[in-house]
């Protein structure tokens, strides 16, 4: 990914926090002949898991990228934070042009396959993590176990332990002082959903 300094990001709990508020990620992946496959993917990060962290997701064994999991390659995992269109209407100067603002994080590491047991915990821990707060949660113990099995049978299981995490928080940090307030009064003025996560975020980088 290419990150000018001003928008790159050395702080890893920051990274990590996007990961996991943001965790439905893109998996990409290299084939036995040598293209690539991408998978959606819902991930759980382990913080704990090694110096920089764990992921951890399942994919249908049907799907190509299985294989190459359990290759011994690279792969790369993707996450997109909010973003939004950002005009040069908004700017003070307005020999500017339009751009993009956007958070992205990206982690790369050889994944590792894991048993039964192990697929079943992130498959658990998945539905704890997106459960919580329902009045009535779902588990995968309120089901027939067997049909649990059944269907666990066509998934496989996979950690990456991350051995490179970098991002990129474009957030108008290379615009003048007076800009950045001017961009957040815009977007909440438009009030779309994207663009006031652009501005959260942005408040959250100190406006």
């Amino acid at each position: 990914m290419y990150i000018p300094k001003d928008f790159a990001v050395a702080d890893q709990a920051a990274l990590q926090d996007l990961i996991d508020d943001y965790s439905f990620g893109q998996l990409v992946a290299t084939l036995a002949d040598g293209t690539l496959e991408a998978a959606h993917v819902p991930f759980l990060l382990d913080r704990a898991r090694g110096p920089q962290g764990t992921l951890l997701a399942h994919v249908a064994k049907a799907n190509p990228i299985c294989a190459a999991l359990a290759a011994g390659r690279e792969v790369l995992a993707m996450f997109e934070g909010p973003h939004s269109y950002i005009s040069p209407r908004w700017y003070a100067n307005p020999r500017s042009v339009p751009t993009w603002n956007f958070a992205a994080a990206h982690a790369y590491g050889v994944p590792e396959i894991l048993d039964e047991a192990g697929t079943a915990q992130i498959v658990a821990r998945l539905s704890a993590k997106h459960e919580a707060g329902a009045p009535k949660p779902w588990s995968p113990d309120q089901v027939d176990q067997k049909f649990i099995a059944g269907m666990r049978q066509h998934i496989a299981g996979f950690a990456i332990p991350i051995a490179r995490l970098q991002g990129k928080f474009k957030m108008s940090q290379n615009r003048p002082a007076e800009d950045r307030p001017r961009v957040i009064a815009a977007l909440k003025a438009e009030g779309h959903t994207d663009g006031l996560a652009v501005v959260g975020f942005m408040e959250k980088l100190g406006g």
